[in-house]
């Protein structure tokens, strides 16, 4: 038999180590510390040299003996062996046992109640902040020393993820502390959003808008480098769709004929599967149920292009009267339901009419063949606007109406064109695409202002349908400005810094989108006869330019179209173009600098100026109470004025004109109660003569009064039939732009 005496005799001398309270505090300081040298170690313990230092090396010379402490004779310092850890680690569990701590109940994330273990926060700090093992048992210790002395008997996981934050601060590890940081809103936030009348309706808003928050919170701690974070945060840039970022594009541009052609297939069971249609009636829902389904995969806009071309095989030899049933019923329906764009042409393009048509039990033909039922279409879908406005303004789908040369040769898509600007005289949501440019016929636009022409591949469909814009960063201009202090050099550096972080930021976005798509895109990502629906790789990258003219006002106290402004203004342009041809290769050909409307951005980023230089010094527009950068141009037109092309837009587009490969939107702000279609459609050619726009819209405020069901032009804080205050309602497109 083997003789245990010298085994046991070892064990005795370990147990008797710890026996000391003495020594357990010499092995809590080692652990603490995780080295000292022999006066660290008495100052430590508040003992004095001369009176007790033969004590002290007695004690410490004991736990040499028994193998928990060991010297470092280079270093001259002690440390705790692997063995005096364990010890220590059975000690601080025996003390548990014997002196269990009352009332230390935890309400943990998993809405459990759990007796407090020390052990899970030092498992915890392992498993989400990657924390050393040996640092992750001293933080949990730490906190369990504190929370028992501040005598807390009822603990919440938030409230220890608190305290062990705090330690890992103090002791100068706060790189652990910022990956276990915690997402989420406060309390009275949440409150707040409950009880918002805006959202009290729609209950679906609420836990939206707090899931959105948590994203983007995420998404700042966790999936963005520090600069570009901060960069948000302190208001240089704004980045769109925070909430959105890493799950979801921006804007799509749809093809309805891939759907037309394969139906609706998916796997997901929740999810409706369309085989393809095969009247006009089906058609329409197959539209609706791809618009409704990618709206969950789209933080922003969607548009059909082609929308009457792609439908009019379906409607051929139908009665008018069943057409335009059919299509109010779908409307309506995209008004309650669907944020959207249609696209529709008075006249088929070249390219798009030598197109085979898909049309009901599988028909083929041209696209050309259907031109009459095209022009139908959009004058139906005009007309059920022209009767819901007058109602109420009906403020959902969009339309773009696109007008190529040979439109304006045609008489009776004159006609159609004439009828679109009776619905934009009464305030309708009706824009106008200026396609009469040489290959600019099967352009692409979205009711943003996106524009998808054939500068990818060069081929038209490829380049412009099935795609979209990935996502959008907007660049505070004014801040840069104030920055600089007037010293132009710093000014474009300071711009181009902004440049690049835009553009990283919108490269984080596409690699995480791939990365997850197949996840979190499935409608968007499905496929059909081995092609993909959604082109990814194709989409665009929006850098938007917040509050140009305000920052050429402030730098140069002129205004952008005087020399010295303009001349300002040119320079900003140049080196924004620059940087893009510079870096095209490294972030992608359809990284575009532009100037489309964001309200969001506009308010936060001249609300974070004010706050931070006073609103004495910020140069914005709007009032003290709710400023903001403009960010699109706007051109007021009076009925009492001729109307011609407003003196003055030819030279700004001219001016911008490098910022529009990626888009852009021209507002005319219709300014009284009396304007003509006839007036409006001979301004809307004069501007396509003048190319003082490619994209652009007429926008009037309305008010309706829900008591006497009366829309009025204009603003008002009354009814002026029943003067009731109440039951107004002001509709207006472009507040805060």
């Amino acid at each position: 038999m083997v003789n245990q005496q010298p085994i046991r005799s070892r064990g005795v001398k370990v147990l008797k180590a710890v026996s000391s309270p003495l020594r357990l505090q010499i092995l809590n300081l080692l652990f603490d510390k995780s080295a000292l040298s022999y006066t660290e170690l008495m100052n430590e313990l508040k003992m004095n040299p001369s009176r007790d230092a033969g004590r002290f090396a007695y004690h410490l010379k004991f736990m040499l003996k028994a193998g928990l402490v060991e010297a470092d004779v280079e270093a001259k310092k002690y440390f705790l062996t692997d063995l005096g850890k364990m010890v220590l680690d059975v000690a601080d569990r025996v003390e548990k046992k014997a002196v269990k701590p009352r009332g230390m109940m935890v309400r943990t994330s998993h809405l459990t109640l759990e007796e407090f273990d020390a052990n899970k926060i030092a498992n915890s700090l392992i498993k989400e902040a990657k924390v050393p093992a040996e640092l992750a048992q001293k933080a949990a210790k730490e906190a369990e020393k504190r929370l028992i002395k501040s005598k807390i008997k009822y603990l919440t996981s938030p409230l220890i993820r608190e305290v062990v934050n705090s330690i890992l601060v103090e002791t100068g590890h706060e790189d652990y502390r910022h990956k276990l940081t915690r997402v989420g809103m406060p309390i009275h936030e949440v409150t707040g959003l409950i009880e918002s009348r805006e959202i009290a309706a729609d209950g679906a808003s609420a836990i939206r808008i707090a899931g959105q928050t948590v994203i983007g919170e995420y998404t700042l701690l966790n999936v963005f480098p520090r600069d570009i974070a901060d960069a948000h945060l302190s208001g240089a840039i704004h980045l769109d769709g925070l909430g959105t970022w890493v799950l979801k594009p921006n804007d799509i541009i749809h093809d309805i004929r891939y759907f037309l052609q394969n139906g609706i297939k998916l796997d997901n069971p929740q999810m409706i599967s369309m085989e393809p249609p095969r009247d006009f009636k089906t058609a329409l829902s197959t539209a609706f149920n791809v618009m409704l389904h990618a709206s969950k995969e789209t933080n922003n806009s969607q548009a059909f292009n082609y929308f009457n071309i792609a439908l009019s095989p379906y409607a051929h030899g139908m009665d008018t009267e069943k057409l335009k049933e059919s299509l109010s019923l779908f409307i309506l329906n995209l008004n309650q339901h669907v944020e959207t764009t249609l696209g529709l042409e008075l006249c088929i393009p070249k390219l798009t009419a030598e197109k085979e048509s898909t049309g009901p039990h599988g028909k083929t033909g041209k696209y050309g063949d259907y031109a009459q039922e095209c022009l139908l279409l959009t004058t139906l879908i005009l007309d059920i606007f022209l009767e819901e406005s007058a109602h109420k303004p009906l403020q959902n789908p969009k339309l773009v109406i696109k007008i190529n040369s040979a439109a304006l040769g045609d008489e009776a898509a004159k006609a159609v064109l004439l009828k679109a600007h009776q619905l934009a005289a009464q305030g309708g949501v009706v824009y106008f695409a200026n396609l009469t440019k040489k290959d600019g016929e099967n352009v692409a636009y979205s009711s943003s202002g996106i524009k998808f022409a054939s500068d990818l591949t060069g081929d038209w469909e490829t380049d412009t349908l099935r795609t979209g814009c990935l996502g959008s960063v907007t660049i505070n201009l004014p801040r840069i400005a104030m920055e600089s202090e007037r010293d132009k050099n710093k000014f474009l550096d300071l711009l181009k810094e902004r440049l690049e972080l835009a553009a990283r930021a919108l490269t984080i976005k596409s690699n995480a989108l791939k990365q997850f798509g197949k996840n979190n895109l499935p409608f968007l990502l499905q496929k059909g006869n081995g092609d993909t629906y959604f082109r990814l790789e194709n989409c665009s990258r929006m850098i938007s330019l917040a509050g140009f003219r305000e920052a050429v006002e402030a730098f140069t106290g002129k205004s952008v179209m005087i020399e010295e402004g303009r001349k300002f203004s040119e320079e900003i342009i140049a080196s924004t173009l620059a940087f893009k041809q510079k870096v095209g290769r490294k972030y992608g050909k359809r990284l575009y600098p532009v100037m489309l409307g964001n309200r969001e951005a506009a308010e936060r980023l001249a609300q974070l100026d004010i706050e931070r230089y006073g609103v004495a010094k910020v140069k914005f527009s709007g009032t003290r109470d709710k400023p903001y950068y403009s960010t699109l141009k706007r051109i007021g037109i009076k009925p009492a004025q001729p109307l011609l092309a407003p003196q003055g837009t030819t030279e700004m587009a001219q001016l911008l004109r490098g910022l529009t490969a990626g888009g852009s939107l021209d507002i005319f702000e219709l300014e009284g109660a009396e304007f003509s279609p006839e007036a409006l459609l001979d301004l809307t050619k004069r501007i396509i003569e003048n190319g003082a726009s490619e994209f652009f819209t007429y926008n009037r405020a309305v008010c309706y009064c829900s008591n006497c069901k009366k829309n009025y032009y204009g603003t008002f804080h009354k009814c002026p039939t029943c003067g009731s205050m109440s039951t107004l309602t002001t509709f207006d497109r472009f507040t805060s732009t």
